[in-house]
């Protein structure tokens, strides 16, 4: 029997459980049954020249490429692991796919098991937790192989649909790009893709919002109000009322005559108590991190990169030990994992004794709502492990991230945060005025992220924002009286938004169904916590750099679009940068993955879309027809001629393969015509026999 898992760390521990302690070459064996890995993806999709050699030129005349027989290749780095899994494989007669309990777990496996012609039995281990009680009660629930194969067509066909879509319009893009004049032979291709598309926009949106924005000013008004027989005075402000004239739609006052009159008319003045209330809340700890909670933590106190959290998350994992895995989308846990609390909480001193006071703190018993198996995905939240570690050996952002993983968990151990809200609404002359203050009553979980000796309790960016509201406001009776003792009129003015981070840029990418207005679309991307995954977001962000679409900027790393990255946005159809691209694609990959569409019947529409838009990439390369275009990007045959260079047009002739304006060159061989395009365009005509030569890239 042999167990096929997604990654070393999932095989040792369905291992240990399993009793197979035997080590080999790549596998893990013993009690009659051996567990292999993958390391993710071993095998990836064919380069286009794998499916001919027209296709190792970039040239309209060659698109679309739409393979009949897809072709995969072993990556590089699996080779080995290939081989070892490929050997295993012959010999197996029961194989249990024991990947990720998801479409790209399920596609992981089976297309290495497709690659190798196994033909045994199969089955299905479903798993959404890696502790032992976890993984044997899923042990003892195996489900049939055919159960979740369509889960593999719905993996393949998303593979494969992002594969026509970044090679063909990648290209597409790139070649119409250059013909219009609006990429230069030196700016590298242009990258298309069906989530890193939306991305890019995201950030060209935000950047166009901030260039273009006009600032507008407003007033508010401010009062010092004193209580009957009370020393303390509190801070109240005036509540513009909407549909007032000099009042805008967002209820600021943009008239400074009224904001001034408000003032005047209020200072010195009693104002009668219309409303007092008292509010006790409970704000319960935050969940565990997920991935891109980690990333956006990071990203906001310390401008760490996507790619950095995300590494040394890895690290913390495998290199340490001292975390559990990453590349989760979920904060929830299992809760046959609350009564490891204690060991996790002496490795936590061991590791680190500094830790002693907080972890003495904690009630290893309380049981918060982060515990419901209900809500698991395929792996649970990031937490630290009950292996025991060294502090000292962890670098400065290690430490940081380490940090904030073990604190989350603490906190899970900590009671409620409580705080008494209370508002207080005035009348004076006729104006209403509101002040709020909120006082704490019980720390809660929020000792757990105080430094030792400092009674300060953390906030959160909403506490942060609302700091006026840190008042302590006396007990007030409706028809009370206060004297305003003050009053003071502040101009404020309206900001741009900030650019983004890429902390707050995987925010966006996971919200980014508000972007779309189609009701069904939007709520498939809501369920599906918006475009891009756990794992890829950091990857995607990344490549929008390396291809120069995107561009960090100042001290704060802020994301701006870059010249190139904003002529692709304009080049594009609504149809590809939009995310509801997205959206449709999930609600028909679910319909695969149920057996509601066949995977042919998928292609099929994605070649038909493509087509579409590959046909309107063509035109609008110069205003040219799609038909016209793809003959004159197509080589002309070397034709011999006897005309003398005096027959040679001057210098603005145009190439007749990509439309830039032909240059006078020299060579070893002597002089001729060359497109200003080269190297990407390598047409040239020979000065003296007007023979041509050369290709497009």
């Amino acid at each position: 029997m042999l167990y096929l898992c997604e990654k070393p760390s999932q095989a040792r521990d369905i291992a240990r459980v399993l009793g197979a302690n035997g080590r080999g070459d790549g596998f893990l064996q013993g009690q009659g049954i051996t567990v292999t890995w993958c390391f993710g993806h071993l095998l990836e999709q064919a380069e286009p020249e794998a499916y001919g050699e027209q296709y190792k030129r970039w040239n309209f005349a060659s698109l679309p490429i739409l393979p009949e027989q897809w072709k995969l290749e072993v990556k590089k780095s699996g080779t080995k692991q290939f081989k070892v899994i490929k050997a295993l494989l012959a010999k197996a007669q029961h194989v249990i796919i024991a990947t990720d309990a998801d479409r790209e777990g399920e596609m992981i496996a089976r297309e290495v098991m497709e690659r190798c012609c196994y033909h045994g039995q199969i089955s299905r281990l479903w798993l959404s937790a890696l502790d032992d009680a976890s993984i044997r009660k899923a042990l003892s629930q195996l489900k049939p192989g055919a159960d979740t194969e369509k889960l593999y067509q719905a993996g393949l066909a998303r593979s494969r649909a992002d594969w026509l879509v970044g090679m063909n319009l990648s290209r597409a893009y790139t070649l119409a790009a250059q013909y219009s004049g609006q990429l230069g032979a030196k700016s590298g291709a242009l990258s298309v893709g069906r989530v890193q598309t939306p991305t890019l926009r995201l950030v060209a949106d935000r950047d166009a919002h901030i260039k273009h924005f006009e600032p507008v000013d407003y007033w508010d008004v401010s009062a010092i109000c004193l209580p009957h027989d009370a020393p303390q005075t509190f801070k109240a402000n005036w509540v513009p009322p909407k549909g007032k004239e000099g009042i805008d739609a967002e209820g600021r006052c943009i008239d400074r005559t009224l904001a001034q009159q408000v003032a005047t008319s209020c200072k010195g003045e009693q104002a009668s108590v219309l409303r007092c209330d008292t509010e006790r809340k409970r704000q319960n700890a935050p969940l565990p991190y997920d991935l891109s909670g980690l990333q956006v933590e990071a990203s906001r106190r310390w401008g760490m990169s996507a790619k950095q959290v995300l590494d040394v998350a890895q690290a913390l994992y495998e290199t340490y030990k001292l975390t559990t895995y990453p590349r989760t989308d979920c904060g929830y846990l299992p809760r046959s994992q609350h009564a490891d609390a204690a060991a996790v909480f002496q490795a936590l001193v061991q590791t680190d004794r500094n830790l002693s006071p907080l972890v003495t703190q904690a009630d290893p018993s309380r049981k918060s709502k982060a515990w419901d198996d209900s809500k698991i995905t395929a792996h649970h939240g990031i937490i630290p492990t009950a292996a025991k570690g060294s502090i000292e050996r962890l670098s400065e952002s290690e430490f940081f991230i380490y940090d904030l993983i073990r604190k989350r968990y603490l906190a899970q151990f900590f009671p409620a945060y409580e705080y008494d809200q209370t508002v207080i609404e005035l009348d004076c002359q006729g104006y209403k005025f509101r002040a709020s203050g909120r006082v704490d009553r019980v720390a809660g979980w929020k000792i757990a992220y105080q430094e030792p000796g400092d009674d300060t309790l953390v906030k959160s960016d909403k506490d942060a924002k609302t700091d006026e509201t840190a008042q302590a406001l006396p007990k007030l009776t409706v028809g009370d009286n206060v004297l305003v003792q003050d009053t003071e009129t502040l101009q404020r003015q309206t900001k741009p938004p900030a650019p983004y981070t890429e902390g707050t840029l995987i925010q966006a990418m996971k919200g980014i169904a508000k972007q779309v207005e189609n009701p069904k679309l939007k709520a498939i991307l809501k369920e599906n916590a918006g475009i891009g995954t756990e794992a890829t977001r950091a990857a995607i962000i990344e490549t929008l750099l390396t291809r120069k679409l995107l561009e960090r900027e100042g001290k704060k790393k802020c994301l701006r679009v870059t010249a190139k990255g904003n002529a692709l946005i304009s080049m594009l159809p609504n149809a590809v940068k939009d995310p509801a691209l997205t959206a449709a694609w999930e609600q028909a990959l679910e319909a695969v993955a149920n057996g509601e569409m066949l995977l042919e019947q998928f292609m099929e529409k994605q070649q038909t879309w493509l087509l579409k838009v590959l046909e309107r990439a063509k035109a609008g390369a110069g205003g040219t027809t799609p038909e016209a275009l793809a003959t004159e990007f197509r080589p002309k045959p070397a034709q011999p001629s006897t005309a003398q260079s005096t027959d040679i047009p001057p210098e603005s002739k145009i190439c007749p393969l990509c439309g830039k304006a032909m240059v006078q060159r020299t060579s070893k061989y002597g002089a001729f015509w060359g497109c200003s395009g080269f190297p990407l365009c390598k047409m040239a005509v020979n000065i003296h026999t007007n023979t041509r030569r050369g290709n497009a890239t």
